[in-house]
């Protein structure tokens, strides 16, 4: 047996990739990448991967029997680059394809939602095996700003007191490495959020409790946030798309009390504060 990830140097790919090794052995893990440089540590094989290349992909997954799509990062292209790989999975025999899709994506409002919706409809149809991990936020994509926060005396944001079932991104590498090692997970989709929710107050009251400084949170208007992020350097169209997810924030789209990731990953999901405390 044979289990392909691609993305495989990326943030999510990588832990992967490692709980992989683990579950399974190294011999029995490819990692599909578009850099070999990049690849050189990861100690197991690996395999040229272009998600805009569809002439090459089918080729490159000859043997494959088990596959992770990890969803690609460029927002507008995903749902023609997902489906060149679904098209060349089933073409080169995959027997089974899991993909990392969003936290309640048939009925968020964060406007990521659509071209994983689309990607979801093009697994369903595609004969394949399939299984579909609804990931919610990572807490790494909050813990990234605490410098920031530090340096600024705030946290800021648009998420209001929404709450958020976060969980760190070794969370949803473990739980995606057991689904593809245990077949029993086949034709099921899962939401998969952090056990414990949590609002941008609270984290920032654990950032104050664990610096000793004191780090309000400071809720602003959608567009004051997004013009602030833009003074950071943050490109205008990026900037207008995180302020918009924290106002999907508000409305409580990241938050999930199922459970599913720990069931999956057979205990607790990581902590904001132990979170907090690994970034510091």
């Amino acid at each position: 047996m044979k289990i392909g990830v691609t993305g495989a140097t990326g943030q999510l790919g990588k832990l992967v990739v490692e709980q992989l090794k683990v579950k399974i052995g190294k011999d029995k893990v490819v990692a599909l990448i578009r850099s070999l440089e990049k690849a050189k540590d990861l100690g197991v094989e690996t395999r040229l991967f272009d998600y805009n290349k569809p002439e090459g992909l089918t080729e490159q997954l000859n043997g494959i029997d088990r596959l992770l799509l990890i969803s690609a990062n460029e927002i507008g292209q995903r749902g023609r680059q997902h489906k060149n790989v679904i098209e060349a999975a089933k073409t080169a025999g995959v027997k089974w394809l899991v993909y990392t899709s969003l936290l309640h994506a048939d009925s968020t409002t964060l406007n990521l939602a659509g071209e994983h919706l689309e990607t979801e409809k093009l697994l369903k149809n595609s004969g394949l095996d399939y299984t579909i991990l609804r990931n919610g936020w990572y807490t790494e994509n909050y813990t990234g700003s605490i410098g920031g926060a530090l340096a600024g005396g705030a946290f800021i944001g648009s998420g209001g007191s929404g709450k958020i079932s976060s969980a760190a991104r070794a969370d949803f590498a473990e739980a995606a490495a057991t689904v593809l090692s245990d077949e029993s997970y086949k034709g099921n989709v899962f939401e998969l959020a952090g056990d414990n929710a949590y609002t941008l107050s609270d984290l920032a009251a654990e950032i104050s409790k664990q610096t000793g400084k004191t780090i309000p949170y400071r809720d602003l208007p959608e567009t004051e946030y997004a013009k602030i992020l833009e003074s950071f350097d943050i490109p205008k169209g990026f900037a207008q798309a995180i302020a918009s997810w924290d106002v999907s924030v508000s409305k409580g789209d990241l938050y999930d009390n199922s459970k599913q990731l720990s069931k999956i990953i057979g205990r607790p999901t990581t902590s904001m504060a132990e979170s907090v405390k690994l970034a510091l």
